[in-house]
């Protein structure tokens, strides 16, 4: 895999203002969201971490657009998505944002190329060749050149997760969202996949996983801690390091 110059930038891509998520159960309201404040920029490599019921799963399904926040503002790239309609969240979700899931939701009876292939159907202006060599150029990208033609029966727990990183790349997408993509790999495999979510960072992708396991967090060079809620740390762990706008107004 070819490593492209990683970016340095301070852009922002998404950035979260007072945003709250509320649940009506009967009569009592659950605050799965109370109160985020969250900037997270171009190129940054972040890990969610928290306990069950912490939020870092409602507060995923809010920033793929998944879900709507209760009030606040989510800006993703400058675009205030809070009120879009749903059409406009599916457009959202379709053309900046690449999803990596546990469970790997790949099509039984699809090879990997046609799972990846699929995911383009809807990019406006793809014909039939372009959406073909965009999947297969995204395949290899994953190291997976010998294996576009299995389908997922034929494939290993770790390149099943290949063909689900390549099928999130496939559009370019702004940031790549993973959710405890780990969780159904043994450790040598899972430090695979992490490997080829370094390099994806050292390429200029911006990546949020989502994880309840320490040696995956620790990949990130961010790790916000969750609890009841709320952010309750933000630790920059690498050395790409972006000072928080919350610190940058203390040193002005």
């Amino acid at each position: 895999m070819q490593t492209m110059p990683q970016e340095k930038t301070d852009r922002t891509v998404i950035r979260l203002q007072d945003v709250r998520r509320i649940y009506k159960v009967g009569v009592e309201r659950i605050h799965a969201l109370d109160g985020i404040d969250l900037d997270i920029r171009k190129n940054e490599y972040v890990a969610v971490m928290g306990p069950s019921g912490s939020g870092k799963s409602t507060l995923m399904n809010i920033l793929g657009c998944l879900d709507r926040c209760t009030s606040g503002t989510y800006e993703l790239n400058g675009r205030n998505t809070t009120r879009l309609s749903s059409g406009g969240l599916a457009h959202v979700r379709n053309t900046q944002i690449g999803f990596v899931f546990q469970s790997f939701e790949l099509l039984p009876r699809l090879n990997a190329l046609k799972n990846v292939e699929l995911s383009l159907i809807y990019a406006a202006g793809t014909t039939w060749l372009s959406r073909r060599t965009r999947a297969r150029e995204t395949l290899v990208r994953v190291g997976l050149t010998e294996r576009v033609k299995h389908r997922p029966n034929q494939l290993s727990g770790g390149e099943k997760q290949r063909v689900a990183i390549a099928r999130a790349l496939s559009n370019n997408p702004s940031i790549l969202l993973a959710d405890e993509p780990t969780g159904n790999l043994d450790t040598k495999t899972s430090e695979g996949v992490m490997k080829l979510f370094d390099q994806l960072h050292r390429e200029g992708q911006t990546i949020i996983i989502v994880t309840h396991e320490e040696h995956v967090a620790r990949h990130a060079e961010r790790i916000l801690q969750m609890r009841d809620g709320q952010i309750i740390s933000d630790e920059r762990t690498g050395p790409n390091r972006v000072t928080p706008p919350s610190q940058e107004a203390h040193h002005e």
